[in-house]
This record gives structure tokens, C-alpha cells and sequence, in this order.
């Protein structure tokens, strides 16, 4: 996650169901429960970008052979899953950075729903939870998607973006470089940024802006989707706000509904979140923010484990049904 003064956060909105809007339990098809996601599996993941970035001068950052590294790893694993791959490249600060795209076959291409997160780190460290825990959990999900033969009504596109770090350069080139046709067919965009805070807090994108900071048209939809996974295991969750630290940036300057999950960085756990969640009070969320230590062994497994699994359910709800099947999205 991109380094900036942290926004408060706003209290906790009442968690809801996720059920579709505009759509109802005749008009709709039953749509398939998402699969657990192994935590084993997204921890694999982890241990190797650690492996990477041990090997590559101890970070996974732009334009250092870690990043590349990390990227080609994801691409493989894709690459035989049966994903459509690509890589875009793009210049920054005298390096070229990449972005990793990855599209599962099948649903209506012009009602697309996006997942991603970013996949550089800083130079300080291996970048595990920051934002290794992120882009594994989506990895994992993609897997799954690709293990169930999935076929959801809408299309699927999975990504991960280069240089965030640096201020969004990846994304912001991704969305840049659409076209008008090509950005109207991505419905809504997903994006998981330090999934697995040691001292986690469980936070969701005010999509619905119940704290002030709602994101475009869409955006309550997702947020509720993501919140019914927490209402079901009993969790209670935070708002955050889209304050333009993370990739979901580009795509709300250009109107695409966003959401995504976030278990803290450098501010500090309160007192009230230390009760709902556990933890220690006055303590970073990340004690090891941008920093060396982050490393495997700067994960929290229950917030990833939990995350993760809301990705998935997220991934499944959402993509469930095409507006070309009358459902609004």
C-alpha cells in the first residue's frame, strides 16, 4: 500500500445481506456458494515470493529482478490453470514495470468484473503482507475459479498491477490506456491491499458512503457483498475510505464501482477495535509497515484466512449473473 497519512475511520455500518440489487430470489438463478479457500495455498504463495525476494536482493520492488520474479511465478501458476495471460509493460523512473492480466474464458465480456491488487513492494523488504497477502489470496481465488470450472454469467479478469508503490503508476497506466467502449464494459473492480495485518482490523471500502466517502454507482453493492461473508462468520466490520491510497483509485476517478478489503497499516488499533477484534490497543495494525521485517512471518493466518474467503464469496456473488440476463449489477 502506497505510503500516505491514514483517514479516519468511520463507525461500523450495519452489516446487510447480499442479495443483488434489483434482482429477486424468482428472476435470479441460484447462484453456486463460493469453495473454501486453503489457507495452506495462499501461505504457499507467500512463502514463495519470500523465497523470491530472498534471492533477489531482499525486496520485490519496481524495476528490481524480484519484481519480474514474483510476476512470472503468478503467470505460471495461470498459464496452467487455463487463464488468457498478458503482460503490460510501462516506464517509469528509468525501469519498466509491469502489469499482469489475466482473463478466465467465458461470461459477457462487456459486463466484466475485475480483481486485483498490487504485486510490488517497497525496497525496505520482501513486501509479504504489503502486498504479498493480497495478491496471493487473489491467486489462490483465480485457482479456484479454474479448479471448479466456474462459469459465471460475467466476464472475469483478474490483475496484478506493478508500481504502486511509487503512486499507482500500474494501475493508472491500465486504466489510462482504455478506451471509453472498453471502460464501460468493466461493471466493477475488486481490490484486496494488506489482507493479513498482524494486528488485524477488518475493514470495507465505503461503497455506500455511509461515512461520508462513498465510491461511484455500484459501489454499495459490492461493499455489501463483502460484508455478508464477515455477518456470517460473526465478524464485525469497518468502514475505510476510498482515500486514494490503493488501486482502486483510477478506476473511481473514471466512474467504475470499486470495493475491497483492508486489515490496516501504520495507524494505530484502538481501544473499541481491540474489543470487536482482538488485539492489541495502541498498536499498529502493521508494526512492520514498509519495513524489513516484513516477511512471513508478518502474517496474521485468521485475517488472511478470513479475507481470502471473502474474496472468494465476492468473486462468485458478483460474477454470478450478466446484466444481459436482466439482473442489475
Amino acid at each position: 500500500m502506497r505510503t500516505r497519512k491514514m483517514a479516519t475511520f468511520g463507525a461500523a455500518a450495519a452489516l446487510t445481506a447480499a442479495l443483488l440489487p434489483g434482482a429477486t430470489a424468482t428472476a435470479a438463478p441460484t447462484t453456486a456458494a463460493a469453495p473454501d479457500i486453503p489457507i495452506a495455498n495462499v501461505k504457499a504463495h507467500l512463502s514463495q515470493f519470500q523465497r523470491i525476494a530472498s534471492a533477489n536482493g531482499g525486496n520485490r520492488a519496481h524495476g528490481r529482478p524480484g519484481y519480474r520474479a514474483s510476476l512470472d511465478y503468478v503467470k505460471g501458476k495461470l498459464d496452467a490453470a487455463g487463464y488468457q495471460t498478458a503482460i503490460q509493460s510501462f516506464s517509469y523512473r528509468g525501469a519498466t514495470g509491469y502489469n499482469l492480466l489475466a482473463d478466465w474464458p467465458g461470461g459477457d465480456t462487456n459486463d466484466t468484473l475485475m480483481v486485483g491488487g498490487h504485486l510490488d513492494g517497497v525496497t525496505a523488504g520482501p513486501g509479504i503482507n504489503d502486498n504479498g497477502s493480497g495478491s496471493a489470496a487473489i491467486l489462490e481465488t483465480a485457482l479456484a475459479v479454474a479448479r471448479a470450472d466456474h462459469q459465471p454469467g460475467r466476464h472475469l479478469r483478474f490483475a496484478w498491477w506493478g508500481a504502486e508503490e511509487l503512486g499507482l503508476i500500474g494501475s493508472t497506466y491500465y486504466v489510462n490506456n482504455l478506451s471509453s467502449a472498453e471502460r464501460s464494459r468493466i461493471g466493477g473492480y475488486l481490490n484486496f491491499d494488506m489482507v493479513g495485518s498482524p494486528n488485524a482490523g477488518y475493514f470495507a471500502y465505503d461503497g455506500d458512503g455511509s461515512s461520508g466517502s462513498g465510491g461511484p454507482a455500484g459501489s454499495a453493492e459490492i461493499e455489501q457483498v463483502l460484508r455478508s461473508h464477515f455477518a456470517a462468520i460473526n465478524v464485525p466490520v469497518q468502514d475505510t475510505a476510498f482515500d486514494g491510497r490503493s488501486d482502486y483509485g483510477p478506476f473511481i476517478r473514471v466512474g467504475i464501482p470499486a470495493g475491497g478489503l483492508f486489515t490496516g497499516a501504520e495507524g494505530r488499533k484502538t481501544t473499541r477495535q481491540a474489543q470487536l477484534w482482538g488485539g492489541q490497543a495502541g498498536v499498529a495494525f502493521d508494526r512492520c509497515y514498509h519495513a524489513y521485517c516484513d516477511t512471513t512471518a508478518n502474517i496474521n493466518d485468521t485475517a488472511l484466512d478470513r479475507n481470502s474467503d471473502a474474496i472468494a464469496h465476492a468473486v462468485w456473488t458478483l460474477s454470478a449473473y450478466s446484466s444481459a440476463l436482466g439482473v442489475r449489477r
